[in-house]
């Protein structure tokens, strides 16, 4: 099987993978799966996602302090993510962003560890991958003003947010929910932004498109995201995966190895 799939956000450290993580990671090339990005979300996981690089030549690591994870925040994990940077698998910083979704009651240690990480990847000329939940206009306001690069994951907002982002040269990350019955928005966002800024992506193991909705999520799924933006925007679903896997070699600063 052609391998055009990059899946470039994933956590296959979640312990929903315990199970079978090895087999499954082995198998997945062999489902079309070209590379893997796995996003850490604190200092653990973001290990955990470079022993997983190390493990299997297919897939890479982003490092960072996901905004759920803000109230733990220490000073010295800039450090901490620093170090870890001296891996060559290492391609960005992420996940970071801001999630308001329970409350916004800590946005402001949010807002500034999200800072923090986004003056960490300009220091190092990384791409970012941003978690934003609920939390549109502070992202945005923030991605204005420091100007980083990198992907906006599992986009939530409008077609109007989207294009902005996109004129701050930042990438659109859509995954399973292109698929699902109330995906209007995000469909209108796919239909009128070019193919050129968007991203496919997993957030493995949650968010399984359709038919698989409710089960446990992995990279080869991406095939039925390809095929709703084939059908969204009219054109082939292998000129889908092969243009957002040149789009991910693109962002992430990777040679394309085919």
């Amino acid at each position: 099987m052609e391998r055009l799939i990059f899946d470039c956000h994933a956590h296959y450290y979640d312990e929903a993978f315990n199970a079978n993580r090895e087999e499954l990671l082995e198998l997945l090339p062999s489902e079309g799966v070209y590379k893997i990005i796995n996003s850490g979300s604190d200092i653990l996981t973001s290990k955990e996602c470079i022993d997983i690089s190390k493990k299997y030549s297919y897939c890479l690591a982003t490092i960072g302090i996901h905004p759920e994870n803000a109230d733990n925040f220490n000073y010295d994990f800039i450090g901490e993510l620093e170090n870890l940077l001296i891996n060559n698998k290492v391609v960005g910083i992420g996940e970071i962003g801001l999630d308001y979704y329970y409350s916004s009651s800590n946005s402001n240690l949010q807002k500034d560890v999200f800072i923090k990480q986004i003056k960490l990847s300009k220091k190092y000329n990384l791409p970012i991958v941003v978690h934003d939940r609920q939390a549109h206009s502070d992202t945005l306001e923030i991605i204005k003003k420091y100007r980083p690069k990198g992907l906006i994951h599992c986009f939530s907002g409008n077609l109007e947010m989207a294009k902005e982002l996109i004129g701050l040269g930042m990438f659109i990350g859509v995954g399973g929910i292109i698929t699902f019955k109330n995906a209007g928005e995000l469909i209108n966002v796919v239909k009128n932004i070019p193919l050129e800024s968007i991203l496919l992506e997993t957030d493995a193991p949650y968010l399984s498109p359709v038919p698989y909705r409710g089960k446990r999520c992995k990279s080869s799924y991406i095939k039925y995201v390809a095929d709703k933006i084939a059908d969204i925007k009219n054109i082939s679903a292998k000129e889908v995966l092969n243009i957002t896997r040149k789009n991910s070699l693109k962002l992430f600063n990777l040679e394309d190895n085919l």
